[in-house]
């Protein structure tokens, strides 16, 4: 059986080995997720597939998910066990690239801590990203200096460390002028505009950034009023459409962050999202009024 043939309807994996802005961590969970169709399709229970890999049920989980790089002999049994070997070579591909480091694990963990790579890492190879902020400005939309206010201000660190957290932010926003750009769709709460990061000068020059990142194509920034009610912290959104994945929901804490990929659970973030930005400003709206706070700044 030919790979253009697969019995579930999928493109064949050779297809994502060609796609621009695929990054080891997305490649990781399209295997992942692959592994788990295949399973499904073969009716086989995860019991009988980590009895076959003389592993754990946990372990079979989270290759599934993408949270853990799979070797390729564990390919090559699952595979065979799932009656889909025509995948093997393709996948065998995908494991190896998947182990590649990506340009931001040149960063220690005091830079980026290993719950955040795998944001970066995601962010990097989606297709749209939906956020709302409710204490500082995006930071794929932070000026460097607004980002050293910021970093500066945070836990204790060297000022080596803050300038490579800064280096680290500004090589992240080089994918929104990038070809084949995601679509950033950003919903800012009102306090985060009121709240002079660094000194207004430092602030002023933050919000005109804001005014012209908004004028790209692929860029949609809306303010959300004072009087709306809102939750209280920040989430974002990751889709990665043409991938086959489901979206991914990031929710940071102060010391780590946790990761939604259930449907029922992202369903709710991509509501409540919708809702804010029908409660927001429209993007014209929000210009107008980044014009006024930037005047009042002096």
């Amino acid at each position: 059986m030919s790979a253009a043939s697969d019995p579930l309807g999928h493109p064949p994996l050779e297809r994502y080995l060609t796609l621009p802005g695929f990054t080891p961590t997305v490649m990781t969970m399209v295997l992942g997720y692959r592994l788990r169709a295949l399973r499904e399709k073969a009716d086989i229970s995860p019991r009988s597939a980590s009895q076959a890999l003389n592993c754990s049920e946990a372990k079979i989980s989270r290759l599934e998910r993408g949270e853990s790089p799979i070797r390729e002999r564990d390919i090559e049994l699952m595979l065979r066990l799932y009656g889909a070997q025509h995948e093997l070579e393709a996948a065998c591909e995908l494991a190896r690239r998947s182990k590649e480091a990506g340009w931001w694990e040149q960063y220690g963990s005091a830079i980026l801590p290993k719950w955040f790579d795998k944001f970066v890492g995601l962010q990097e190879g989606s297709k749209v990203i939906r956020t709302f902020e409710v204490q500082l400005v995006p930071g794929l939309l932070q000026t460097e200096e607004y980002a050293y206010a910021v970093a500066q201000g945070g836990f204790l660190a060297t000022p080596e460390e803050v300038r490579e957290k800064v280096e680290l932010r500004l090589r992240r926003q080089e994918l929104l002028r990038r070809s084949h750009a995601p679509h950033l769709w950003a919903v800012v709460d009102w306090p985060v505009l009121q709240r002079p990061v660094g000194g207004p000068e430092v602030m002023r020059r933050q919000i005109q950034h804001l005014i012209a990142m908004s004028q790209l194509s692929n860029i949609k920034i809306q303010v959300l009023p004072p009087g709306c009610v809102a939750i209280g912290s920040p989430v974002t959104l990751l889709r990665f459409e043409e991938y086959g994945l489901p979206d991914v929901v990031y929710l940071e804490h102060p010391t780590g962050a946790n990761y939604l990929d259930k449907p029922e659970e992202t369903s709710r973030y991509r509501f409540m999202l919708d809702q804010l930005s029908v409660m927001a400003l429209s993007p014209t709206q929000t210009r107008k009024e980044l014009r006024r706070i930037a005047r009042d700044l002096g």
